[in-house]
């Protein structure tokens, strides 16, 4: 007998709960870190689904900032682990990502 348990995404789950996912916002980073290296550091507190370190879309450098994607419980864990650590000589600030505003068309 298959019980359904709930429905994610529109996604029916069965025998199993929604594992809901949390982006994390990862400031202050050195402009040297690699998506790999902050992957490495996030890893230590649970699965990371991904990571996206943001660049400047004209020179192509980085931004000094990124997101992480981890489940819920992972997530504040090493939200609170990670927050004002020093990471590549700088202080990381890490907190939950907030929703991106609704932004005017450029043109």
């Amino acid at each position: 007998m298959i019980r359904i348990v709930g429905v994610c995404a529109g996604v029916l789950l069965f025998l199993r709960g929604c594992f809901m996912s949390k982006s994390i916002y990862v400031g202050n980073l050195p402009w040297s870190a690699t998506e790999e290296q902050v992957q490495g550091l996030f890893a230590e507190y649970g699965n990371v689904l991904s990571v996206k370190l943001i660049s400047d879309r004209d020179t192509g450098r980085a931004r000094g900032f990124g997101f992480v994607e981890m489940e819920d419980g992972e997530a504040d864990a090493a939200i609170e682990a990670l927050d004002n650590y020093s990471f590549g000589g700088r202080t990381l600030r890490v907190n939950e990502a907030k929703p991106r505003a609704p932004r005017q068309p450029r043109y």
